[in-house]
């Protein structure tokens, strides 16, 4: 079994073809980086536009590096949501036009679940698993417990970590895209130096919260004055860095405690999304997840952004269950992996 997978729900334009053994046959990713830099963040017109320019050439790019034919396939993938709407419809419409010439079951896939299911494909590992989701638009806990089976422990009540690194980045001008400019800035800087807040350490339950923080850094830049040095910027990065990270294991130790409880005898736990590549997250639950005898598992860095591959994986653990969606299947700006979790306490959060 060959799939087509096609990604456009953030800012990359992506399509990749994968087989039903887990090879990855293509995996073309056309980031929209530059596009967006002078923003500090993604702005939803741009993107959308860049993905209806881009998306075809993308396609016929992972086609042909392939080496295969439309023939040859067995069914084409695409996200059908969460994401920026406009964005997702140039994808989901190339998929659904695609499958309809090849005369191949389609699948919609969501996002989520492409980048939950990632593993799978990288490392083969088993039902059930933990699941931290971090990204620009995402902070989720999850215990996953198979496909389209997905059990929410946590959620951000506001921002997402990821849109909080993006923002701290863009306060200090350090770049964009804000993840990986303030981890290089962390890498010579004090994380001591500044006392920032970790917000809902030490409160019930696995939700998320970092606007409190985005707000603390704000403060300490204007505590600094006009004259904010290279070294400042760098301590405040290593020091919103370490809050972060904290905040975020302190949520996962709550919700390691319901999943050993659950499954005893469960041996994984998956980060997935773009702040998974963080070294200091995966170097710290690493070690926590020692006490707990799990291993952690993270696909990698390539894999762990939005991407082709992701979503045409997905989609191949879908068809290989018989499941496949109609061709008049709506696009979702929201679409949560669990219907039946209760909703955040604040209702701006990105499900």
């Amino acid at each position: 079994m060959i799939v087509l997978g096609l990604e456009s729900s953030c800012d990359e334009t992506a399509a990749a073809v994968v087989t039903a053994e887990g090879r990855i046959l293509s995996n073309v990713v056309l980031s929209q980086v530059e596009e967006h830099a002078p923003f500090g963040g993604v702005v939803p017109e741009i993107a959308a536009r860049a993905h209806v320019t881009q998306m075809d050439a993308i396609v016929d790019r992972a086609m042909k590096e392939a080496g295969i034919s439309y023939k040859d396939l067995d069914g084409v993938a695409a996200t059908a949501g969460p994401g920026l709407i406009g964005g997702v419809l140039v994808g989901l419409m190339t998929g659904k036009s695609i499958a309809a010439v090849a005369d191949v079951p389609f699948v919609g896939v969501n996002h989520l679940e492409g980048h939950a299911l990632t593993v799978r494909l990288t490392d083969k590992i088993e039902f059930p698993y933990l699941l931290l989701l971090v990204s620009g638009g995402h902070s989720q806990i999850l215990v996953v417990e198979g496909i389209s089976k997905y059990r929410r422990l946590g959620t951000t009540i506001d921002d997402a970590v990821g849109e909080a690194f993006d923002k701290t980045a863009k306060m200090m001008d350090l770049g964009f895209p804000g993840g990986p400019a303030v981890e290089r800035a962390a890498a010579t800087g004090d994380g001591t130096r500044f006392s920032l807040p970790r917000p809902m350490k030490g409160k019930p339950g696995c939700d998320f919260s970092f606007s409190g923080l985005k707000t603390a850094v704000r403060q300490a830049l204007a505590d600094l004055g006009d004259n904010v040095t290279d070294q400042d910027k760098a301590d405040l990065a290593a020091s919103f860095q370490v809050a972060a990270v904290d905040a975020l294991l302190s949520r996962v130790k709550q919700s390691l405690k319901i999943f050993k409880t659950d499954y005893p005898d469960a041996t994984n736990m998956v980060i997935a999304g773009g702040v998974a590549a963080n070294k200091h997250l995966r170097a710290e639950l690493d070690h926590m997840l020692a006490k707990y005898k799990l291993n952690l598992v993270v696909p990698p860095p390539r894999l762990c952004t939005d991407n082709g591959a992701m979503i045409a994986w997905a989609g191949l653990e879908r068809l290989r269950r018989g499941e496949n969606d109609s061709l008049d299947l709506a696009a979702k700006a929201r679409w949560p992996l669990d219907p039946d979790a209760e909703p955040a306490p604040f209702a701006g959060h990105k499900a």
